[in-house]
């Protein structure tokens, strides 16, 4: 749990119309940390672990992803939080990259998509989903 016992597994209409109105040309990187809960909680009852509804969530939002472009850029195991609250520990870790802010909001927008959303909710205890103007890695850590 976090520190301030808030925990985000979905974004709202207000944030979602923000992240569209802002658009710009070229591609986006969505940094994705993600905390899995032991047993999902599906509204339905069905039993899975976390780790289960989230692949779940994944086998079946994978073909709208890949037909919008979308590709996994880095995934990476979370290991251990050197600074940052020792409470906000991550499962899994990854950024995904879209051609454009457009095709993250018509993946959203899918009907495929949407329906899988449901192991998405019933798996996750705690997200952050953070976007990114790709740049150069450079040798510098500081932003050119």
């Amino acid at each position: 749990m976090n520190d301030n016992a808030t925990v985000h597994t979905a974004f709202g209409r207000e944030d979602f119309a923000a992240f569209a109105a802002a658009d710009r040309p070229g591609p986006i990187h969505m940094l994705n940390l993600v905390r899995l809960k032991a047993r999902a909680e599906y509204p339905d009852g069905r039993v899975a672990t976390g780790r289960e509804a989230y692949a779940a969530y994944g086998r079946e939002s994978r073909p709208v992803f890949e037909r919008l472009g979308g590709r996994i850029v880095w995934r990476g195991r979370p290991e251990f939080m050197l600074i940052g609250p020792k409470s906000e520990a991550w499962d899994l870790a990854f950024i995904a990259e879209y051609p454009s802010v457009g095709a993250f909001v018509a993946m959203i927008r899918d009907p495929v998509y949407r329906a899988a959303m449901v192991h998405r909710q019933a798996g996750v205890a705690d997200s952050r989903l953070l976007r990114h103007s790709p740049l150069d890695p450079g040798a510098d850590f500081a932003d050119p």
